[in-house]
């Protein structure tokens, strides 16, 4: 009597999934993938969805943020309602006007730098990953005497909204923390853009991108070492975008090696 075979056939790559949450090695079950990894799939799906039609909990993070010692204040875009906001980036991009004529009579003179944490398509993103970028970068800024505005926690918001609100302020750089577009095995991923000299109008080549900040993606001091040099080389040449370059150079990690990236060395 021959050996029934097994419903599950492994994949001969099983053992790099160790390096990756890619979807690699799933094996099959006759022609189609496993239950398992089909159900994987759909859960990993419906946090994609959630993540991106979820509400931020605006009390709770200027809560937080007081608690860890900053001022913040909140606007929003021209965006009423979430459906809206998916549906019309364009709004996104811009204040409502209530919030446009609140920060213009905050006008002060030039500061340095101005920290918008919007919600962007991943709320629970900024909520998990905005205070603990803060404070990593925070102790890089310090020494060198960055003056900034109160934080701007922005609802319905678009990258671009930290245009209008650092023009608004007389800042001279804006940096945006948002949630991204989640992936399926990354509904917390945040991004970092910073922009010089921020105005109404600017397009992405204007602004640097540090993407993937999460604690199973781009770690919070690796993030800030990078946003430190970005900011202090805009500040130096008075210029963000495509001619400013990301030149640090971190250790790359595989497994349980650490190598130099072999692409940065001179």
């Amino acid at each position: 009597m021959s050996t029934p075979k097994p419903p599950v056939h492994a994949n001969p790559w099983q053992a790099l999934r160790q390096f990756t949450q890619a979807r690699i090695a799933l094996g099959r079950a006759g022609v189609s993938v496993p239950t398992s990894a089909q159900l994987a799939f759909q859960l990993a799906h419906a946090r994609a969805r959630d993540a991106v039609h979820q509400a931020l909990d605006v009390s709770a993070l200027a809560q937080a943020l007081q608690q860890a010692g900053y001022e913040s204040l909140q606007v929003s875009s021209a965006v009423h309602d979430r459906n809206t906001y998916l549906q019309r980036p364009d709004l996104g991009r811009r204040l409502n006007e209530e919030a446009r004529q609140h920060l213009d009579q905050l006008s002060s003179p030039t500061s340095d730098l101005v920290i918008v944490i919007a919600d962007g398509l991943s709320a629970p993103a900024v909520a998990q990953n905005a205070l603990p970028l803060l404070a990593s970068l925070q102790a890089r800024l310090t020494p060198d005497n960055w003056s900034m505005t109160p934080i701007i926690i922005a609802t319905q918001a678009r990258v671009a909204i930290g245009d209008e609100i650092g023009a608004l302020l007389n800042a001279s750089a804006v940096l945006v923390l948002i949630g991204e577009r989640p992936g399926l095995s990354s509904p917390d991923s945040m991004g970092a853009y910073l922009t010089w000299a921020p105005q109404p109008g600017l397009t992405d080549a204007a602004r640097n991108c540090i993407s993937n900040i999460r604690p199973d993606g781009l770690s919070y001091d690796t993030a800030a070492y990078k946003l430190h040099y970005l900011l202090t080389e805009a500040r130096k040449r008075g210029l963000t975008g495509v001619v400013l370059k990301d030149e640090t150079e971190a250790p790359v990690q595989l497994g349980s090696q650490t190598t130099s990236n072999f692409l940065l060395e001179k």
